[in-house]
């Protein structure tokens, strides 16, 4: 393994440690309070990033900056109330279509090129999110809780958004000012989001919260040093490992034994994933 991929792979293992940590507290917080934990965690670490580079946050392109902060904003509170509602591997998998839907949204609002390889990645991908949530209509037996599946679906169609948003952004404004709008939105707005059903933290509960941006932050550095050292399709290909640890924490600290389906549609997310990212290389 190259060290650019090493990288990739801390990464992808602290961001599955950072939706343990979402799933482990959010037995008893709500999922609001952790997204204003992971946002204003976030803000802090952006704003002294900022003054260190001496970079303005206003920026150039600032609808287009808001627009990606509110996309940003949605599939991280959706992606965190899923964690805390569905079994930790479903959700992370689901989560993993956001590059197919980058590459859709791209289509759409960027008008690049229709490929065979994104319809085929699409159809995988829907076919894998439907073994997931194996839907009564379709499955005998137990079927994943549906609303969440739902919801998880949403914000990684918002994720996906997201990206798009910032690939506009790369011509007018810096990365870093790119990255502190999304704090600097999402921690007002989950203020009174917070305010009907405010639980204080309680002993190891403080320690989870800050876990969520420490593990946050150590895995954005081990990416920005992976991506610097490999080609975008291998760095995004390998993210997809995060549904290995994703499923080895449901086993090992939540009791969640994934199904055959919930195994048979990961594999074809991830397959749907790595076709887009080795495509969009080429």
């Amino acid at each position: 393994m190259t060290r650019g991929l090493a990288y990739m792979v801390a990464a992808v293992f602290f961001f599955s440690v950072m939706g343990a940590l979402v799933k482990l507290a959010g037995q008893r917080l709500p999922s609001e309070e952790l997204v204003f934990a992971r946002s204003f965690l976030g803000l802090v670490l952006s704003w002294w990033m900022l003054k260190r580079a001496r970079l303005s946050w206003r920026g150039v392109n600032r609808p287009l900056l808001l627009a990606r902060a509110l996309f940003g904003f949605g599939g991280l509170l959706c992606f965190f109330y899923a964690l805390t509602a569905m079994p930790l591997g479903d959700a992370v998998v689901i989560m993993n279509t956001s590059p197919i839907w980058t590459a859709v949204l791209a289509v759409l609002v960027l008008k690049e090129r229709v490929t065979p390889a994104l319809a085929f990645a699409l159809a995988l991908a829907l076919v894998g999110v439907v073994l997931i949530a194996r839907p009564p209509f379709l499955f005998d037996g137990a079927s994943a809780p549906l609303w969440p599946t739902i919801i998880a679906l949403i914000g990684a169609v918002s994720a996906g958004a997201a990206y798009v948003s910032v690939r506009a952004l790369r011509k007018t404004d810096e990365a870093l000012v790119i990255v502190f709008w999304f704090p600097l939105i999402a921690t007002p707005l989950t203020i009174p989001m917070m305010a009907d059903n405010l639980v204080m933290p309680e002993g190891l509960e403080w320690l989870m919260l800050a876990g969520l941006g420490i593990t946050v932050q150590i895995a954005q550095v081990f990416m920005t040093k992976g991506l610097h050292l490999e080609t975008a399709s291998r760095g995004t290909a390998i993210t997809s490992v995060g549904v290995v640890f994703a499923f080895t924490w449901g086993v090992l600290f939540f009791d969640e034994q994934p199904t055959s389906t919930s195994l048979i549609g990961a594999a074809l997310i991830i397959a749907g994933a790595m076709t887009v990212a080795s495509s969009r290389e080429a």
